[in-house]
């Protein structure tokens, strides 16, 4: 899917690029200028109203957003946005250019559920930063978290609560934590006491493309697993370590996850991700 056309008759009316983003008050802008931004189908008539004073995305006439689902744009998914109904207007998830004829994926949120192990974590003596950090990273692929916990390295409350979110139709679960060779590190064991299926290239990459930051990155024992229609995935337990494992599993998470839940278009397809 193309973008047709960008139209903003208070902003000179048609566009062939701007830039997106947010200003200090979180309000979205088009190239400095606040203004609500909105989708409309082609032959649709931009001549009522409530386009008078937006920015205006043109989309080919199958194009459906529902309330809460995201609108990827560039090559590389660069630009997301996120549709609220209430408003009927984008908000920004993250800044980047819009262009006509610049290709654009329309993506169902993830139901996404991150769960912290640590001893330290769950007894109020280490602060979690590597949850946040995947959560974060997460919602810029179109991962909108739920559910969120610290549990100690007890391999029981692991796969407790893994049990417990699979059953609640959570899509993606994202741990981080307890993936070394210290005595406690139990996460990836935890993980494979509940799998249906073993999904081995997801660790195959953390430990190819981190090789890159640091030459130990192969001694991570990151797993991921599928429980029910769960894709459960491990990260080392630090900010930097689960982010840079993050990074390198981007290119298939979402199909990944569209191919567990029944929603994937063709497998051969490569749409999702960077």
């Amino acid at each position: 899917m193309r973008i047709l056309r960008l139209w903003a008759p208070s902003l000179i009316g048609d566009h062939t690029l701007c830039y997106i983003h947010t200003n200090r008050g979180g309000n979205t802008c088009i190239n400095d200028v606040e203004i609500p931004v909105k989708y409309a189908r082609a032959g649709e008539s931009l001549d009522g109203e409530e386009y008078a004073g937006a920015m205006t995305i043109v989309l080919p006439p199958e194009a459906e957003i529902d309330d809460g689902g995201f609108l990827a744009v560039g090559e590389n998914n660069e630009t997301l946005l996120r549709w609220h109904s209430d408003s009927s207007s984008f908000k920004v998830c993250t800044a980047g250019f819009l262009g006509v004829s610049e290709r654009a994926e329309i993506w169902s949120p993830i139901r996404t559920a991150v769960l912290t192990v640590s001893d330290k974590g769950s007894q109020g003596q280490r602060v979690d930063t590597a949850g946040p950090e995947l959560e974060r990273l997460a919602f810029a692929q179109g991962c909108v978290t739920e559910e969120r916990k610290i549990v100690p390295d007890d391999k029981e409350q692991i796969c407790e609560t893994v049990r417990e979110w699979a059953g609640k139709g959570i899509n993606l679960i994202l741990t981080t934590g307890g993936t070394g060779l210290s005595p406690r590190d139990n996460t990836p064991e935890a993980l494979l006491s509940v799998a249906d299926k073993t999904v081995p290239g997801f660790g195959e990459m953390m430990r190819i493309e981190t090789l890159k930051y640091t030459p130990r990155s192969f001694l991570t024992r990151s797993v991921a697993v599928v429980k029910d229609r769960s894709l459960v995935i491990a990260f080392p337990g630090s900010k930097r370590g689960a982010g840079q494992c993050f990074e390198a599993i981007t290119g298939g998470l979402r199909h990944a996850v569209e191919t567990l839940t029944g929603s994937a278009s063709e497998c051969g397809n490569n749409h999702h991700g960077k």
